[in-house]
Parts: structure tokens; C-alpha cells; sequence
């Protein structure tokens, strides 16, 4: 039986090295999350610092991709679905799995809890979601995911505002979002907006030649390889060190405090990941990453609540106390049990859980 549906998502006419780059971002996102989920819960990784460097050190690039990646093919949803096809097509594949499984897991979180959020009302748990995010944890990304898709089309499509100049706007937004930061203003769901427009538009800038035959050549050569392998190293390392001095706020020091190196850092991250990407598929290495690409959406929504699931089941009823066990177990189920649950929600016709439109393809999620 084909678990992962491997097969057909190995098949499908897909931009390879996107799906490799999306594997690899969502086993970073997982990363961080099991190491969040487990230090949230008492495991003390003092012993082993190492899981935190690591965190810390790819932390920097791996959201701002997501991001870009979406940027890089609203040019060709647009021009094949149109400016309503295009946002209807968001909303089916985008906001429709945020409220389902947002409202799963903050339900969870008041059963498990059993009292009402900081403010006293059940109702705004589930209203943070389209309006703060970050107060229910993961889902600022899809909230600000769709926002932007929704924004910058309407801006492409209606007033024929170019990419390079959308990047000035996006520049613009992303120093508002650095003003709300550095003074740590409640900017609710504009906050992420604000911060992230950038690279979107940069993705629909730099379209045109990645998204060509001509790109796999120059991004797999040694000679763009290399160096861009030597400034990451350099840039993370110098990042990470400022991350985890004493009198930091921990990973998001760079990112909240001084944001204009943090868009830099991003940058150089993201580069080098294309990069990774492209050679992936030249070499036609770890094809599995490929279908963890494809499913990194229903990955991203089900994270949280799997992990504690096994976070529960692991250290509570099969006594597992030893944390590099533990972390090795929360990180990779929590990325491999999504995938089943997806498939196996498809073969059962739970459809619903994942699309309002039974029609659509709902791997049409980039």
C-alpha cells in the first residue's frame, strides 16, 4: 500500500526543485517546533546545547522562503485562473485549512486547559486566529499566507503595480513592521503582513529567470554554489552568536531587534536553499523530500497538535525519558503522521477537512 500516495506525487509534471525546497523548509519548521514543544513541557537541553544551536543557526530563512516560493508562481495562477480563479483558489487551498484545524487545535488547547484564554473569552481564541495569530501559536503563517496572496494580486491584477515596484512597497511595509517591533507594538495579523510582503514580491520578481530552463545550470554551479555555502556559514554563525548572547530574547533577537540584518540573513538563506534544491533535483537525490514538499501545508496544520499527542504518549505512557530519544521521535512523527493522516482523511472521503471544494485540487496549495 502506498502510504504517502508516493507514487503519483513522483509522477505529477511538478517544478521538482520547489518541492524539494519546500521538504526541506517544513523539516526545519518541524525542527523548531519539536524542540519548542519539548523544552515548553520541562526537558531541561542544557546537557545538550547542540539541538538549540542547530535551531538557531537554520532558523533564520526558513518562513521567509515559504513566502518567496509563493511569490514565484502567482505570475502563472494568475494568468491561468484570474484575479477571482486566484483568490477563490487561496481560500479554498489556504484559509479553508486554517479555520478547520485552527479551531481544532485551539479547542484542544481550552479542553486540555480547562479555562479560557488570558482575556477570559473562549470566542476570542477562535476570533485571534483571523485577527492576532500569533496568540494561537502557528497559524500567523497561513493568516498572513493568504492576506498577502489576496493583497498583491489585487494590486498586480487592478492597478498593474510591476514586481520591482511592488518590492518598494514591500520595503516600505517591512519597515513599518520593523518600527512595531523594535517597539513592541500589538499590530495583530498586520504585523506578519507588513513583514512578509516583501518576499512575496521578491518572489515574483526574480519568476522570470528562476522559474526558466536556463536557471539549473548557473544555480547548480560550483562557482555560485560555493560561495554562496561560505557567506551562509559566515552570515548564520555571526547571527547566531547575537541570537544567543545573555541579554537576547532568544532565536527572534535578530528578526525583532534588528530586522534589517535579519532580511539579509533571510535572503542569503533562501538563496542558498534554491540552490540545495535546484542540485537535489539535478542529482536526483532524496527524492522522498519531494513527497514531504507536496504535503507541507497538511504538515504544517496538523504539527502541533501530533507532537503533543506524541509528546504525551512517548514520555508519559512509554516512560521514554531520554531527550535526543524523545526529540529524534516528536520530529519525526510529527512530520511523518501528518502525511498518513492526510492520505488516509482522503481514501475516507474527509475531503472537507482540507478544501470547501470537493472539486479543486487541493494539492494546488503553493
Amino acid at each position: 500500500m502506498d502510504l504517502f500516495n508516493t507514487k503519483s506525487i513522483l509522477r505529477e509534471r511538478r517544478t521538482l526543485w520547489i518541492d524539494y525546497d519546500k521538504g526541506i523548509s517544513i523539516l526545519l519548521v518541524g525542527y523548531g517546533h519539536s524542540f519548542a514543544i519539548l523544552q515548553g513541557h520541562g526537558l531541561n537541553f542544557e546537557a545538550y546545547p547542540l539541538f538549540n544551536y542547530i535551531g538557531v543557526f537554520l532558523y533564520g530563512f526558513r518562513m521567509p522562503l515559504f513566502f518567496i516560493i509563493s511569490g514565484l508562481l502567482i505570475g502563472k495562477s494568475l494568468h491561468k485562473k484570474g484575479l477571482s480563479g486566484y483568490i477563490s483558489s487561496r481560500a479554498n487551498n489556504i484559509l479553508h485549512p486554517l479555520i478547520i484545524w485552527g479551531f481544532i487545535e485551539v479547542s484542544i488547547k481550552i479542553l486540555t486547559k480547562g479555562s479560557g484564554t488570558e482575556n477570559g473569552s473562549y470566542l476570542m481564541d477562535y476570533l485571534n486566529l483571523l485577527i492576532d495569530p500569533r496568540k494561537t501559536g502557528i497559524f500567523w503563517y497561513l493568516n498572513a499566507l493568504f492576506c498577502i496572496g489576496v493583497i498583491y494580486s489585487f494590486v498586480k491584477s487592478v492597478f498593474k503595480i510591476s514586481a520591482s515596484k511592488q518590492i518598494l512597497c514591500g520595503f516600505v511595509l517591512y519597515s513599518i513592521s520593523a518600527y512595531i517591533h523594535l517597539n513592541d507594538i500589538n499590530g495583530g495579523f498586520f504585523t506578519d503582513i507588513f513583514q512578509y510582503y516583501i518576499f512575496f514580491a521578491i518572489g515574483d520578481f526574480i519568476s522570470r529567470v528562476i522559474l526558466s530552463d536556463k536557471s539549473a545550470g548557473w544555480l547548480t554551479s560550483a562557482w555560485v554554489f560555493f560561495p554562496l555555502l561560505f557567506i551562509f556559514i559566515i552570515t548564520q554563525y555571526y547571527f547566531t552568536q547575537i541570537n544567543l548572547q545573555p541579554n537576547s530574547t532568544g532565536m527572534t533577537f535578530v528578526e525583532r531587534k534588528l530586522p534589517f540584518l535579519f532580511l539579509i540573513e533571510a535572503l542569503i538563506g533562501c538563496a542558498l536553499s534554491m540552490s540545495v534544491s535546484f542540485l537535489l533535483q539535478k542529482y536526483k537525490l532524496f527524492t522522498f523530500l519531494r513527497v514531504v514538499g507536496f504535503h507541507s501545508l497538511f504538515i504544517y496544520c496538523m504539527q502541533i497538535i501530533v507532537m503533543n499527542f506524541i509528546r504525551i504518549s512517548a514520555s508519559t505512557l512509554l516512560k521514554i525519558d531520554n531527550i535526543p530519544l524523545l526529540f529524534l521521535i516528536t520530529w519525526s512523527l510529527g512530520t511523518i503522521i501528518p502525511m498518513l493522516i492526510y492520505n488516509l482523511s482522503m481514501r475516507l472521503n474527509l475531503w472537507w477537512l482540507y478544501t470547501f471544494n470537493k472539486t479543486a485540487k487541493v494539492e494546488d496549495k503553493r
